[in-house]
Parts: structure tokens; C-alpha cells; sequence
């Protein structure tokens, strides 16, 4: 059986949506009841795409996932969490990224770096423990994109493999300045990295030019380039149906693999 007609028996979509946490009972908003000027509005859609065939029925544990947090630190700082996560790496970054950012008493000065550092070593802690039970060609595979927004104001992405993270600004992509590393088959550090082995993390300011930020799995990017995909949801106001409508187009397109996506919209 060809692909073509592989994908014409898909037999389920569904939709998923993984919200971890929403800050507890910690104070959301100052003791007068209004939100603090910093506290920039957003908004946010998601879509992930299951494909099960005829021929491979495949677990629930084999597709991505959707990660919404929202943390208040102390009074001054709010900070969303964003992720789509490849199955394997499963809440191993979310679960890292509790236990050592969100909740911790840290200056709003020294937020960013630490976020930057947290994500990149959160990302490298999931990898080296799929690294101890696949083969090294098959780890190299695994992808995720994330980001942490900062008081509305700072934007923080990471991405591994083929999972990619792209801000719209004033209708044109913009990617972050990022430190890039990648692994050889051992785990030690190279100055050449190979496709799909790639950890990029990276950061910039949120500002009025800032439209929406896309995060989506290689089932996107594989079927379309960056500014295609800005290109086809930039007039879509409603960020739900904007993720619903890069899963649709992906689809068209034939994609050959697990479709996820993410639209966070600035308003």
C-alpha cells in the first residue's frame, strides 16, 4: 500500500490538550484586584493530529503533546510556559522545569538568563536519558519546541530537531539570536552538529511589532517554510483557529508525520 493511499484510511483526529498546572494558590494579581500594567494580554490555540492506519495502530503514547503553564512569581512576575513535545520526550522538561525555575525566588533582572539556562538544561537532561535506551540514529530524531514569556515583555524559545519555533513581527519571521549545540553519537559536544541534533535556545524582546509566535512539530515545518505559515494564518485573529488551520494545511499537503502546532497571539 502506497502513502497516498495509507493516508486516505486514516482513521481518527483528535484533538489534545495537555494544561500542567496553573500556578496553585500563588497571588495572580495585585491586592486591589486589577492586573499590573506588565501583565500584556495573550492568547493561545492548539492542535495535535493523530494518524492511526490499517496497517500500524499506533498507542496514544506514540503522539505529541501541548504543554500550557502559567506561573505568578511573587507579585512583579508573570511567566507562561509553552511546549510541543515529541512523545519521548514526554513531561521530562515540564517536570524539570517545576522543579527548578517555577516557584523559586528569583530577581525579575536575573529571570531571563536563568530561564535561558533552566530550558537548555531541562532539554539536555530529556536527551541524555533517551539516549540510554535507543540507538543513537533513532535519538537524534527526537524534537521539541517551547517557550517561556516573561511579564508580556521577553520571549525565551528552545527547539530540538526538526520542532521549530517562528515570532511573526509586523508580518515577517523573526528568529532569535541562539546558542547552538548538538551531540555526536557518545553525547559529547561538537562544533558541527548534524541535522535533526540540533538544541537551539535563544531569546528577545516582545514589543509592539510582535504579532504571534508559531510552535510546531516537523509534521508543519516538513510541508512548509516559515513564511509560508506565517503567511496563512496572519489574518486569522482567533488563535485556536489559526493552529486548526496549519493542521488542515499540513494534511493537504500530505504530510508524513505527527502534526502538532501552537499559536500564541499578542494582543
Amino acid at each position: 500500500m502506497g502513502f497516498k493511499d495509507l493516508h486516505l484510511k486514516i482513521k481518527a483526529f483528535r484533538l489534545r490538550h495537555f494544561l500542567i498546572g496553573d500556578g496553585g494558590k500563588k497571588k495572580r494579581e495585585s491586592e486591589n484586584g486589577k492586573k499590573p500594567s506588565w501583565m500584556v494580554p495573550l492568547s493561545h490555540g492548539y492542535h495535535v493530529v493523530d494518524m492511526y492506519s490499517l496497517q500500524d495502530e499506533s498507542s496514544e503514547l506514540d503522539s505529541d503533546s501541548v504543554v500550557v503553564q502559567r506561573e505568578q512569581i511573587g507579585e512583579n512576575i508573570e511567566m507562561w510556559f509553552f511546549g510541543v513535545f515529541d512523545a519521548r520526550i514526554g513531561d521530562g522538561v515540564s517536570k524539570y522545569m517545576q522543579s527548578h525555575l517555577f516557584g523559586k525566588k528569583i530577581k525579575e533582572s536575573e529571570m531571563r538568563r536563568r530561564s535561558k539556562e533552566t530550558l537548555r538544561k531541562a532539554y539536555l537532561g530529556a536527551r541524555a536519558k533517551i539516549r540510554e535506551t535507543e540507538e543513537p540514529e533513532e535519538s537524534s530524531k527526537v524534537g521539541s519546541a517551547s517557550a517561556i514569556i516573561i511579564n508580556g515583555e521577553k520571549l525565551v524559545i528552545a527547539t530540538m530537531g526538526d520542532y521549530r519555533a517562528v515570532v511573526c513581527r509586523d508580518g515577517a519571521i523573526r528568529l532569535a539570536k541562539v546558542r547552538l549545540l548538538g551531540w555526536d553519537s557518545g553525547g559529547a559536544a561538537r562544533t558541527k552538529p548534524t541535522k535533526n541534533s540540533q538544541l537551539l535556545v535563544g531569546s528577545q524582546r516582545i514589543d509592539a511589532d510582535t504579532e504571534f509566535l508559531i510552535l510546531a512539530s516537523s509534521g508543519i515545518w516538513e510541508v512548509m517554510k516559515h513564511q509560508e505559515a506565517v503567511n496563512l494564518i496572519r489574518h486569522i485573529d482567533d488563535p485556536q483557529e489559526a493552529a486548526e488551520c496549519l493542521a488542515k494545511e499540513a494534511l493537504t499537503r500530505m504530510s508524513r508525520s505527527n502534526i502538532s502546532c501552537l499559536v500564541i497571539r499578542f494582543d
